[in-house]
């Protein structure tokens, strides 16, 4: 295997750390005026006809927070207009919380969002670390928001939906919005030292393995408001962005790294009881690379499959291919087993062949199951978080969340 795509070859690090830098310098120019994220397009050009969402300015902030940890020339600013824009247009000041988004015309999007909440915490710890003006206030007010509206404790599980008022509560549960309130508790528990948020995590991780492992590993994504699957949700609209009908090999892939993640930082000494749950991410891992990769006569990996493990959608969506390359590195620093680098290789071929942009930067977010560039689900290039994250966490620590492995290597 080439040296470029072959972890711990110098190569192969001096590649990630271009990487890194080709895409905090496309994603400068998101900043909308009052700091709302633009999505941004091919070549980095916002796109102001769109939505300013809460979730990929939440994205851009944590992003470059991570940017000013590395020295990135410009980082603090860009950080700082993120948090003007959930400070400022995105806060919804009468009835808590943060609109989902602001349209061209600066009309409100309606509904209250789990996910767009999970990343507000995230975005808050990284500007914490990266010591932004007004991100511990932020912190606090979206861990105390996140409490009251969305952690059930009974359930140990999170809600989704919201009417904007927080009066009326959507039926739909979902474990998206929960994979990325583990990811947000994770750090939460990093940067505060509140453990309560790590325990959370555990509880919510507890329950996806409980169903992974009645369905042969395959997660079920979508419940009613009693947390009863819905395997057949979105059978009509198999690639939706959020809610795509079937498994989605890439959460598979996503939930096996986050176990991992709090397995370690829970039982930094109990490596028995740390052991049965990277059992359990490895099964995620191997079953959803098993399912989507090179499923269908060429690279890449399904964005969804049935729950036989058969490719629905074949597209595959940049994302999916850097929870892979974390995943593979995770994995294979934890376990030391020579399958997982040998992935990480192959993923890494896959990126620079098929993904990478090589003339505008960053990286293409929709292929088809030929690797022809697409936007049927995901046109443009919203954000950098996937991207940016897969340039770093194969050389951070694996106990931590990224942000503060970032820092920690500064010291």
């Amino acid at each position: 295997m080439n040296p470029k795509y072959t972890i711990d070859t110098e190569e192969n690090k001096k590649f990630m750390k271009a990487l890194t830098e080709d895409l905090l310098r496309f994603g400068h120019r998101f900043p909308s005026p009052c700091g709302s994220s633009y999505y941004l397009g091919d070549d980095g050009t916002p796109w102001t006809e769109r939505p300013r969402e809460t979730w990929i300015t939440c994205r851009m902030a944590h992003v470059y927070s991570i940017g000013s940890l590395l020295s990135h020339e410009g980082s603090e600013a860009l950080v700082d207009a993120a948090l003007k824009g959930l400070s400022g247009e995105l806060h919804d000041t009468e009835n808590g919380g943060w609109y989902p988004g602001v349209t061209e015309e600066n009309k409100i999007l309606p509904n209250k969002q789990c996910y767009a909440h999970a990343f507000v915490i995230l975005a808050a710890t990284s500007a914490v670390l990266a010591k932004r003006p007004g991100a511990e206030k932020l912190l606090s007010e979206a861990l105390a928001l996140y409490d009251l509206r969305f952690w059930n404790e009974e359930e140990g599980l999170a809600c989704d939906t919201w009417n904007t008022e927080f009066t009326e509560l959507d039926s739909y549960r979902g474990l998206n919005a929960n994979m990325h309130t583990v990811e947000a508790f994770l750090a939460a528990a990093d940067v505060t030292g509140e453990e309560k948020y790590r325990i959370r995590a555990g509880r919510i991780i507890d329950r996806v393995i409980g169903w992974a492992k009645d369905n042969d590993w395959r997660i079920p994504e979508h419940f009613t408001s009693e947390w009863v699957a819905d395997l057949e949700c979105n059978k009509e609209k198999p690639a939706d962005p959020f809610k795509p009908y079937g498994a989605t090999p890439g959460h598979g892939i996503e939930w096996g790294r986050l176990i991992t993640q709090w397995a370690l930082s829970t039982y930094k000494e109990e490596k028995d009881r740390a052991a049965s749950y990277i059992e359990a991410a490895q099964k995620l891992f191997n079953r959803a690379v098993e399912d989507a990769w090179n499923a269908d006569g060429a690279p890449g990996i399904a964005y969804t499959t049935d729950w036989n493990g058969t490719p629905v959608v074949h597209d595959r969506m940049h994302w999916t291919l850097a929870e892979a390359i974390n995943t593979s590195a995770v994995l294979y620093r934890v376990t030391g087993k020579g399958q997982y680098g040998k992935l990480y290789s192959e993923f890494m071929e896959y990126l620079d062949e098929k993904v990478l942009d090589h003339k505008n930067g960053s990286w293409f977010h929709q292929l088809d199951e030929k690797n022809e560039v697409i936007g049927t689900v995901w046109p443009g290039k919203s954000d950098i978080y996937h991207a940016l994250q897969a340039t770093l966490i194969p050389y951070h620590r694996v106990d931590v969340s990224i942000a503060v492995s970032v820092k920690m290597n500064r010291k």
